[in-house]
């Protein structure tokens, strides 16, 4: 590229970001995870249109800091090289002045981008970047910037920032307030949480295109498979099924792929392009805990708003889903795992865990109004309870709000709608 015009596309690109910084962004909680003053690289990584910009903007905002800042995502930067880095950081000095923050949108799009940013964080400068995933995975990450990159995952609006983008309140201290709360709670449960979703009324088309996207530039360019035509038919697939435990074995044979292996690696694809979440089986041996992995979509809307979905509407599911990644949101920032918990005869939902320590266990049941139902549940939660020696017990229902004691545990049953805006 010629220095003439990266100037005229950054000096466009600096008129539109000042222009963003003077909306009002929904907030996010992993703002707070955000270092500016860091000397390693802060990366906010996560499914595309999740809002990694927008967060990034609102950090910017707040802080008060000058930033420069480049969006590689721009089409005029498509053919961009490793060559055209240093004449970008020249004409960033031309246009901003003296800066020591860097604001890099997208810089995966570049090849070679690692080593330019590895170079500024030598010289000192505080880099935060975004990337959707086609290049910049955070396995990518750990090879080419070892010890220099702290990760921000990223993923669609928890329920609380869906209200507060809808300019809905959160209280649920009165009737009238619990009735409008879990109202609103039955949109999102159906409609998920991608912000570009609020308001659009072609939701199917827009979901079909994100998918596409991720489909073809994360996943396909980024490992480079060749038959595409299989892999799009597995990814469709577990898509459909969510959340599932996959059977590899199954879906190559009645997709007719030649090995096992090669569906488990689609798999895991899925889940690097944050297309899926994997939760793993608690267990002290790594193999079970890797091996028998449920797969759930990283937003409800992946399930039934596709065009060929042909989904029903799978409520429980979609409320498990909801409260899983929920749980990521709160819990992988403090370092802490979580897993499903099961026995021959049981199983439970979410077991939270401090290195080994079972912290608290989760029960999620759509609908306990029926007595055998709610004993099941119960049952299950203090089984596992007894096994693990967890006193923590939760069971989040759609409307269920009580506390009671059984067999010497205290079990809380509360509403997705009032335990997600907590």
């Amino acid at each position: 590229m010629d220095l003439l015009t990266i100037k005229r596309v950054l000096s466009d690109q600096k008129e539109e970001f000042d222009e963003l910084l003077l909306k009002p962004w929904c907030h996010r909680r992993e703002e707070k995870l955000v270092e500016l003053d860091s000397h390693m690289a802060q990366v906010v990584i996560g499914v595309r249109r999740s809002g990694k910009s927008t967060l990034c903007i609102n950090v910017i905002k707040s802080s008060g800091i000058k930033y420069a800042y480049v969006n590689f995502e721009d089409e005029r930067f498509s053919k961009a090289t490793s060559d055209d880095l240093n004449l970008i950081l020249e004409s960033l000095y031309q246009l901003y002045g003296d800066f020591n923050h860097i604001f890099l949108d997208e810089i995966q799009n570049v090849d070679g981008w690692q080593f330019f940013v590895n170079r500024l964080l030598r010289r000192g400068m505080h880099v935060l970047m975004t990337g959707s995933n086609a290049k910049l995975l955070s396995s990518e990450l750990a090879t080419h910037m070892t010890g220099r990159h702290m990760d921000i995952e990223l993923y669609p609006f928890s329920f609380s920032e869906w209200c507060d983008a809808m300019n809905v309140s959160t209280a649920h201290s009165t009737t009238k307030e619990r009735g409008l709360l879990a109202g609103n709670f039955d949109k999102y449960l159906h409609n998920g949480g991608f912000p570009e979703l609020i308001g659009t009324d072609r939701k199917s088309a827009y979901i079909d295109e994100l998918i596409k996207g991720i489909l073809e530039n994360d996943i396909e360019k980024r490992f480079r498979i060749n038959n595409k035509a299989a892999f799009e038919k597995v990814a469709y697939h577990i898509l459909n099924t969510v959340p599932t435990k996959p059977n590899s074995r199954k879906i190559a044979q009645a997709f007719d792929i030649g090995s096992h292996h090669t569906v488990e690696k689609y798999g895991s694809f899925l889940s690097k392009a944050y297309l899926t979440c994997s939760l793993p089986k608690y267990s002290m041996k790594s193999t079970i805990r890797l091996s028998s992995e449920k797969l759930y979509p990283v937003d409800v809307s992946f399930m039934d708003k596709r065009s060929d979905a042909f989904a029903g509407e799978n409520l429980g599911w979609r409320l498990e889903t909801i409260v899983f990644l929920e749980l990521l949101r709160r819990y992988r920032p403090m370092g802490w795992n979580i897993a499903y918990y099961s026995e021959k005869q049981y199983e439970v939902d979410f077991a939270i865990c401090e290195g080994i320590t079972v912290k608290k266990l989760i029960q999620v049941s759509y609908d306990v109004s029926s007595e055998k139902t709610l004993r099941r549940e119960i049952k299950a939660l203090i089984q596992a309870s007894e096994k693990t020696g967890c006193n923590d017990l939760l069971l989040i229902t759609i409307a269920e709000h009580r506390e009671f004691e059984e067999d010497g545990k205290h079990i809380l049953l509360i509403p997705a709608y009032m335990w997600l805006v907590e």
